[in-house]
């Protein structure tokens, strides 16, 4: 089994405004830097295996103090990156209530099944995401991977690994923190146990890393 450590990366200055950020290539804040910071004194502690990252400018930022922390190199990986919300990108909901409202109304109800107009189905984006971690179990099959990446992925894929709709994430799991620690326990297929979620990284003292012991494994 493989620990996946899914984290999205710091706050960005399209955050205040909940601006939906996908392929744009948007700058931290310096409270993003600090959430990164308080990442890398987690990653120093818990000493993962490897460090995988989205491309995008965010993503690496966020893991460059995890990289300094752990002597870890950060691997880019481009199945990481966020989804393109087409015609959405760099808009507020208020913004596009004005400019496609029935698209929006669309999309609430079934956000896999109405995606944003010209923008990536989520079911690709799935895929391609959950080829970036079947390979990341390949290489480290009993190591423990902290996986930089974005919002929406990672909440596809925790619905993808834990059996749920892909249409239910945006209520499932209707926010993913910056910097949090979200860990899955993955066999490399289909199936993976949820470990934690949105454990702020400052309180891993008080959140350990559940043990590998057979009487926890996943029946």
């Amino acid at each position: 089994m493989t620990d996946l450590v899914l984290v999205r990366h710091g706050e960005t200055i399209w955050h205040a405004e909940n601006r939906y950020t996908g392929r744009s290539d948007i700058p931290l804040t310096r409270r993003g830097h600090e959430q990164a910071d308080r990442l890398s004194a987690w990653a120093k502690q818990a000493r993962p295996d490897a460090l995988w990252v989205s491309p995008l400018q965010r993503a690496r930022d966020t893991a460059g103090p995890v990289a300094e922390a752990t002597g870890l190199e950060p691997r880019q990986d481009a199945r990481l990156r966020e989804l393109d919300f087409g015609r959405g990108e760099g808009l507020t909901t208020a913004e596009m209530r004005e400019a496609f409202p029935e698209r929006l109304a669309a999309f609430h109800a079934d956000p896999a099944l109405h995606h944003l107009p010209d923008g990536e189905r989520p079911a690709d984006a799935v895929e391609r995401g959950i080829a970036c971690l079947r390979e990341i179990h390949q290489l480290h099959p009993d190591g423990r991977v902290l996986v930089v990446g974005h919002s929406t992925l990672n909440r596809l894929l925790l619905c993808r690994l834990t059996g749920v709709p892909l249409s239910e994430y945006r209520r499932l799991f209707p926010v993913m923190r910056n910097c949090a620690i979200t860990e899955v326990r993955f066999d490399g297929a289909e199936r993976a146990a949820l470990l934690q979620f949105n454990t702020p990284a400052d309180a891993f003292g008080d959140f350990p890393a559940p043990s590998a012991g057979p009487e926890e494994e996943t029946p």
